[in-house]
């Protein structure tokens, strides 16, 4: 299966910044209609201004899709402007890097209302709109983490994996609508994504900055909507890391305890 993306009408969530805006960028000159939202309004309108003197279409829905009123809002008015809906693509996440031991409910709450329930509930809610759309389909954004989960970005990890196992359900499920389910699981991008963790207080020495760039990201993530790819593994960290956890898990357990002891040794 193709999928022609000129005129396809989609709803991008956490567009205001990094992976998001090259994503929203990139569906521009794929020829899509966008519709973005986000919870930061200036940013949000900057990235609509910038895709708008790059030739494309967007308009901006600010919103908090963990508010239901608000997310249901922001779907009916996006459908609305656009004339309909074919696609959505779940980007929107929030980042804590910080031993389990060392967080809280509440936090950990706040990351599976952002990184799991927010999508979740959009996607039910977006059902009856999207049955009626050119060749619909559902792209979210998980993590490598949420194949393999790793220390510090526990809490991430958990809402991803969930992310994950719901989209491999509904992408059964959604066949009955004629709706395709896909999945994206990118590895480092160059990014602020650290800085705009919860919480920050992991020792790795990550280096963000050698990541990939979020283009790179947006391309990859554009290419399996366009060839209607079930999952896609982003990044060569990605890549190895997923096929070292699927055929010889217990490695790569030994290995990252084994980093975890070296970082939280007592002081000599």
């Amino acid at each position: 299966m193709h999928r022609d993306l000129r005129g396809w009408r989609v709803l991008l969530t956490g567009a205001s910044q990094g992976i998001g805006e090259a994503l929203a960028l990139e569906l521009a000159k794929s020829g899509a209609r966008l519709a973005l939202t986000a919870r930061s309004e200036d940013k949000l309108d900057a990235v609509v201004q910038a895709v708008r003197i790059a030739g494309g279409e967007a308009h901006p829905f600010p919103a908090d899709l963990t508010h239901e009123e608000e997310r249901k809002s922001m779907l009916a008015c996006a459908s609305q402007t656009l004339g309909g809906l074919d696609g959505i693509i779940n980007n929107a996440g929030l980042g804590s890097w910080n031993h389990f031991a060392d967080g809280t409910e509440e936090g950990f709450r706040e990351m599976m209302e952002i990184n799991f329930f927010a999508p979740a509930e959009l996607m039910r809610d977006a059902i009856p709109l999207l049955m009626k759309g050119y060749k619909p389909a559902i792209m979210n954004v998980s993590s490598r983490c949420g194949r393999c989960a790793l220390p510090s970005w526990t809490e991430y990890s958990a809402s991803k994996a969930a992310l994950v196992g719901l989209t491999e359900s509904l992408r059964t499920e959604y066949a009955r609508f004629g709706i395709d389910v896909l999945m994206a699981l990118p590895g480092k991008t160059a990014t602020d994504f650290l800085s705009n963790c919860r919480l920050a207080s992991g020792k790795a020495q990550l280096k963000f900055e050698e990541g990939m760039a979020p283009a790179t990201v947006a391309k990859a993530i554009i290419s399996a909507l366009v060839r209607n790819k079930r999952e896609s593994w982003i990044g060569r960290d990605s890549y190895w890391m997923l096929m070292i956890q699927r055929f010889m898990p217990g490695l790569i357990r030994r290995k990252l305890a084994s980093k975890v002891r070296e970082l939280y040794a007592p002081a000599a």
